[in-house]
């Protein structure tokens, strides 16, 4: 019989494509995934793989220039952040139909964040596409979602690692990707010039400097995105990190939190190459100590 994990992806933006890889080498390595639970952009993985639609979002993301992933952006004039966040899904559902969270594969949950009543809320039914349009809604970037009586944001913002969400059954074991692992100094993230012609010569000065400010996140400017940014991620950080401590995962498949800017979708084989071979190695590590 297969191990079974209970898998838990965390919130991280398009870091998340490691989720891919780690999927991926778990299935290779012979576990089975019973589970799922995920925040933002884990919600967003985990719901393909409960669907089993995963290798057709895998082909096509693993297409995606620059230039393809800004004709997805949505930008729009609102006092409630950058991006609408329709354009993205719209296409996805060109070739991923919507369905029902109750009607998946294995059981999943998405997190999102009540933001006027500071508590998370849970989707464990109903429409995929609203949970996770709800999950990723970054504060300032990602206008929030209408839901009842409030408004939701990205599920990251009060439980980016969402442990105590997965379904658990007997004999599992509890797998988790974070990304928001320690820095590693040997990934550098390309610093977009303004000379790069195939990709920003179309746009305008407006556009290039919301451009450079979220995919470069630059710390040494004191711009007002760039603040939140700087701010959310170091209580994001604290956040997961207390999570795990918390829950004491059995296998913990960490990413470096400068593995990729926000945006860096154009970056998808590396970054799934990147989980790949981490979930790799926390694997062998298990179960050698599991001998």
């Amino acid at each position: 019989m297969k191990q079974k994990v209970a898998l838990v992806l965390s919130s991280g933006g398009a870091k998340g494509l490691a989720h891919i890889g780690v999927i991926e080498e778990l299935e290779k390595q012979g576990f089975e995934i019973s589970s799922i639970s995920g925040s933002s952009i884990g919600s967003v993985y985990g719901g393909l793989y409960a669907m089993g639609k995963l290798p057709e979002y895998t082909k096509w993301v693993t297409t995606l220039d620059k230039l393809s992933i800004w004709d997805l952006m949505d930008f729009t004039i609102s006092s409630n952040g950058l991006l609408k966040g329709e354009k993205v899904f719209s296409k996805m559902k060109t070739f991923i139909p919507d369905m029902l969270i109750e009607n998946m594969n294995i059981p999943f949950t998405a997190v999102a964040t009540d933001i006027l009543n500071k508590k998370e809320v849970l989707f464990t039914s109903g429409s995929y596409y609203k949970a996770i349009r709800a999950s990723v809604a970054i504060p300032t970037i990602i206008t929030p979602v209408k839901f009842e009586d409030t408004f939701l944001v990205d599920g990251g913002v009060l439980n980016p690692v969402p442990i105590d969400y997965v379904k658990r059954i007997n004999g599992d074991i509890l797998v988790v990707v974070n990304l928001y692992g320690e820095k590693d100094n040997v990934i550098k993230n390309p610093i977009i010039k303004e000379s790069d012609s195939q990709t920003f010569a179309y746009l305008n000065g407006f556009f290039k400097s919301i451009s450079k400010l979220i995919s470069s996140g630059d710390k040494s400017s004191l711009g007002y995105f760039s603040l939140i940014t700087a701010t959310t991620s170091a209580m994001v950080n604290e956040l997961a990190k207390h999570a795990i401590e918390k829950y004491q995962p059995d296998i913990v498949i960490n990413i470096p939190h400068n593995s990729s800017n926000t945006f860096d979708f154009d970056k998808a084989n590396k970054l799934i190459e990147l989980g790949r071979k981490a979930a790799k190695k926390e694997i062998f590590n298990y179960l050698n100590s599991n001998k």
